[in-house]
């Protein structure tokens, strides 16, 4: 492996995969989607039984179909990656989970591990290595790039809704119920719906805490 991941085991004694691996994929660009297609189908270990550029459908095609691995983008419409793993670390029998994203947020290999995700890989990785993950991570491995493990920290952001996330980015510029409600087209009582939900998610009590807390999480 290379020297600029962890490898970490999940047991005592590394399993003996089952080949072939089945797979679902999901991700937002066309392009990654047809690229992993031709890379897996060209590899015997593993098997395709999914592609889907939409997050929920995902998860809800997780439900009904024998897949042991997930290859998932950071950021998938209409949810994160954060979001399905949360989702799916309640769901029993859930497959493994590996993140494989070219994102420039540098928290995200953390906040991938700290969920409960089995690896991530940037997409400047070579294909081989990807390949080398998705089979290490069959066999019971987590595969990550160096993680300080003092910052793997829940991030409050990753309990919030897209909507939620662009209130709370509006915010930091001072803008007003009003205003708010104007650019998200909305009624005031709307947005007041939805700042109250924001602050109990992000446990704060009014407009400067949530700033202050959306501009921690921002260095």
């Amino acid at each position: 492996m290379g020297s600029d991941f962890a490898l970490v085991s999940e047991a005592c004694e590394r399993t003996q995969p089952v080949f072939p691996v089945n797979i679902a994929i999901a991700d937002k660009n066309p392009m990654v989607l047809s690229a992993l297609e031709a890379l897996l189908t060209r590899d015997r270990r593993f098997n395709l039984l999914l592609m889907t550029s939409n997050g929920l459908q995902f998860l809800n095609s997780l439900a009904h179909l024998p897949v042991s691995l997930g290859v998932i983008g950071w950021e998938l419409p209409p949810i994160r990656a954060p979001e399905i793993l949360q989702v799916l670390a309640k769901r029993e029998g859930a497959p493994k989970i590996v993140v494989y994203s070219g994102t420039r947020d540098g928290r995200a290999p953390a906040e991938t591990l700290r969920l409960g995700g089995a690896g991530f890989v940037s997409k400047l990785s070579p294909p081989e290595r990807l390949l080398e993950v998705f089979a290490a991570v069959a066999a019971g491995d987590m595969v990550f790039p160096f993680v300080d493990i003092q910052k793997v920290r829940p991030n409050p952001l990753t309990s919030l809704t897209h909507r939620e996330r662009d209130l709370l980015a509006a915010l930091e510029s001072g803008r007003s119920n009003a205003q708010l409600a104007r650019e998200f087209g909305v009624s005031i009582n709307t947005v007041k719906f939805h700042l109250r939900n924001l602050f109990g998610k992000l446990d704060v009590r009014n407009r400067t805490q949530a700033i202050c807390l959306y501009l921690e999480t921002k260095r």
